[in-house]
């Protein structure tokens, strides 16, 4: 496993803490889980608000915590085909970086006050804190392993 190391000036065998070590072997697949696990979360949101909750539901649900309810199949549609996105591993980083204000209203407008935990009343804010900087740590990131962004992008310039 190919790995980066940095030595302390001392030359001790401990890492420096401010330089990681990295398995360059595996992390583009520790991405690929990081953007499928997002894009199932995503469909399955954008699902619910669907199939389960119904449009008029999530409407009148995003009313009652003072959003305006057509907002409802904007949000369930982009959960939906932006979840699908991620998981195909296209427009990866600005996705994730769309996704993150929604989880910033989600977090403190929607499960705000119902506290920490999501088994909470009404659901706490852990959750969608969590899935906001995943968002921002999968923008950082990239797109990982088996992203068809790269199939892609290589197809074009092999036609230019």
């Amino acid at each position: 496993m190919s790995t980066i190391l940095h030595e302390s000036p001392n030359k001790s065998r401990q890492p420096r803490l401010s330089k990681p070590s990295i398995h360059l072997d595996t992390a583009l697949y520790g991405i690929l889980l990081l953007r499928v696990s997002l894009g199932l979360l995503f469909l399955a949101h954008g699902l619910l608000k669907i199939f389960t909750f119904t449009l008029p539901g999530t409407a009148q649900f995003f009313e009652s915590v003072g959003l305006p309810g057509f907002l409802a199949a904007p949000v369930a549609l982009a959960e939906i085909i932006g979840g699908v996105l991620l998981i195909a591993g296209i427009y990866t980083r600005w996705l994730a970086l769309g996704f993150f204000p929604i989880l910033l209203v989600a977090t403190f407008k929607v499960h705000g006050g119902n506290g920490w935990l999501f088994t909470n009343e009404g659901g706490g804010w852990e959750f969608p804190a969590f899935f906001a900087i995943a968002c921002v740590v999968q923008f950082l990131l990239g797109d990982g392993a088996l992203a068809l962004s790269s199939v892609l992008s290589s197809r074009t310039k092999r036609q230019s």
